[in-house]
């Protein structure tokens, strides 16, 4: 407990809070485990470096901005979705098309970052019309991806296309997450990946988040031309720990040269939406529960 120390005012004791002493012996430690973690991060930083043949990877933030890039210069779309991008998006707005931003929450800069900013979860239909949908590092965290997927579907024009890149759940990382929790990730994240503070500690449940299964769910909701890549790289998460980290790198690239899609780190997949398909708004629909479509 906090002690006080007593003071007088005009002849009136004033106690004022003063922090309780801080233990010597626990600051020693959090001292001591955090130049092992730095230590430990800087030599799987070097080994990447070094050898990027082994520890390296292609980024898949890369694959998935040239996609963008591409069908942006190809369809020169007039409106593009963004879903789960809040204050971090992967567009600029004022490039020519109505850049549109939809989150579950919202900050202050969402307003001036889109030219319309929607507050709502993807599962539900959206009030949207759109030649392009895009997110990243979104559909783990979506509860129900069957519903999401519907969304999407009907929020596009026909042929609209959309891209993500979405991280896979057989992967190490992906199931120590679920092991962890949210909660505990959270505690977790300032010590063992001090630079995502604010990023990551979101609930993830990794619904149909597979290449294969989510190739399907795109496919059972209308989408054609269904494209994923693989990626096979994620051992930055183990990087406190350089044992952990070496043990993963070698799971993925043993997956990686056999082609083993069910264990790989994430996927970037695009899909499109057939030109004789009409969106809600077009169809002149009432916008119904997921359920009831």
């Amino acid at each position: 407990m906090g002690g006080h120390q007593g003071l007088l005012t005009d002849g009136v004791a004033v106690h004022q809070w003063r922090a309780p002493p801080v233990d010597p012996c626990r600051k020693g430690e959090t001292v001591v485990l955090k130049r092992f973690i730095g230590w430990n991060r800087n030599a799987a930083a070097w080994l990447e470096g070094h050898f990027p043949r082994i520890f390296g990877a292609p980024s898949y933030k890369a694959e998935l901005e040239r996609r963008i890039a591409d069908d942006v210069a190809r369809l020169t779309p007039s409106a593009i979705l963004e879903v789960g991008g809040i204050d971090r998006p992967l567009l600029r707005r004022g490039r020519g098309f109505t850049y549109i931003g939809l989150d579950i929450e919202e900050k202050p800069d969402c307003y001036r970052i889109y030219d319309r900013f929607v507050v709502q979860s993807i599962e539900q239909l959206v009030d949207v019309e759109a030649d392009m949908l895009i997110s990243i590092t979104l559909m783990e965290h979506v509860p129900d991806n069957k519903s999401a997927a519907r969304s999407m579907f009907l929020a596009l024009r026909p042929g609209g296309v959309m891209h993500h890149y979405i991280p896979s759940k057989w992967h190490p990382y992906s199931v120590a997450l679920r092991l962890v929790g949210p909660a505990l990730q959270r505690s977790l994240i300032p010590h063992l990946r001090p630079s995502a503070v604010g990023l990551t500690g979101y609930p993830a449940f990794f619904d149909h988040c597979s290449p294969s299964e989510m190739a399907k769910l795109f496919r059972g909701q209308g989408f054609e031309q269904v494209d994923v890549m693989s990626f096979y790289r994620a051992s930055d998460y183990f990087a406190f720990f350089l044992p952990a980290y070496l043990s993963v790198v070698l799971f993925e690239n043993l997956c990686a040269a056999l082609n083993w899609r069910l264990f790989c780190s994430g996927f970037v997949v695009s899909a499109a939406k057939p030109t004789g398909q009409r969106s809600d708004c077009e169809a002149g629909s009432t916008f119904l529960p997921i359920t009831e479509l």
